[in-house]
């Protein structure tokens, strides 16, 4: 299994942000604009929550709220699981489907160096899973 530094070195370091202040349709605008499915909630360098599409559905319009009256912070995530560079894709797999979450930020000496999503470690593990089957065919085959 690869780690998660390895993974971010495919897929990229890119990090999309908000600041907590910001309303909600903003954040919304960011999200649509970046074709994301969260956005890390920052502080200056200091990860301070996470906003998803989730929060959105359950916290704004299942109750009839209004994105553009709204906060970041009135909706985010506060409680923010993240990992290491060290991590493998199995335990980050594993994690979220754990704690049912789809993002998870990379951190490294309390830094935000990354986001991996669910999708990111499918794609990585169904990657792996065809190099390993095209080895097994060529080695049966006797290539």
């Amino acid at each position: 299994m690869k780690s998660v530094a390895q993974l971010l070195r495919v897929k990229g370091t890119a990090i999309y942000w908000i600041r907590p202040d910001a309303s909600v349709y903003e954040c919304l605008a960011l999200l649509a604009e970046k074709n994301a499915g969260s956005l890390l909630v920052m502080e200056g360098n200091r990860l301070v929550g996470i906003f998803t599409e989730r929060d959105y559905a359950r916290k704004v319009v299942l109750h009839g709220r209004s994105s553009k009256d709204l906060k970041v912070r009135e909706i985010m995530s506060a409680e923010v699981l993240w990992v290491g560079p060290e991590s493998t894709n199995e335990e980050c797999m594993a994690l979220m489907t754990e704690k049912r979450i789809r993002h998870l930020p990379v951190m490294e000496s309390g830094k935000v160096i990354g986001l991996i999503s669910i999708g990111d470690l499918v794609k990585d593990i169904i990657a792996e899973q065809r190099f390993v089957i095209d080895q097994l065919e060529h080695y049966i085959m006797g290539r």
